[in-house]
């Protein structure tokens, strides 16, 4: 191999290597844009998450991107009040929350929309459980899958969802693009 031959080739493998790092540099750049109008715009870091059931359609799909928007941020209106204001959100009145179920970190967060909220001491509905404390009753719009409140099943049974629990509420949905996600689950 002539020496000639031999540079071009170093220099290509370098040229290689420049270019592979400033491209993974750009990734990086978009991404820490992306997080930082994420946190301005939705106040969380990260402000997507995919649907992993049914549980919520027809209002959203196995598969969509739903954008949360930090609890913080919002005032959190219930499917009952939702009605009598006629405010409306996914398709129903009220709006869709997401929380962490019995406030545990590192589970799988359900979204569901809040249908009313207790006190502490009411019954969670009618001749239902009394409250062990204030908080909503919640319930995915299924009307299949999901005929009970998520507090007379399996998700948060018997216990309403702490104000503390709920990450933020959902604003806008886009479809299938989750299924990318939910590949790596």
């Amino acid at each position: 191999m002539s020496e000639a031959n031999k540079e071009n080739r170093i220099q290509g493998e370098e040229n290689f290597w420049v270019s592979l790092g400033k491209d993974m540099l750009s990734v990086v750049a978009v991404l820490i844009a992306f997080m930082i109008l994420s946190k301005l715009a939705f106040g969380l870091w990260t402000p997507m998450v995919a649907v992993e059931s049914g549980s919520m359609e027809p209002h959203m799909q196995v598969g969509d991107i739903i954008f949360i928007k930090n609890i913080d941020r919002v005032e959190l209106v219930t499917n009952e009040d939702g009605e009598s204001s006629d405010y409306e959100s996914f398709g129903n009145y009220g709006d869709v929350i997401l929380y962490r179920p019995y406030g545990q970190e590192g589970v799988t967060p359900i979204i569901h929309r809040a249908m009313y909220h207790v006190e502490a001491g009411d019954p969670m509905w009618e001749n239902g459980p009394i409250a062990p404390y204030s908080g909503y009753i919640t319930k995915g719009d299924n009307p299949v899958t999901n005929k009970h409140f998520d507090q007379e099943g399996q998700i948060s049974y018997h216990v309403p969802v702490k104000e503390e629990w709920v990450i933020g509420t959902a604003k806008y949905r886009i479809p299938y693009l989750g299924h990318v996600r939910l590949l790596f689950s």
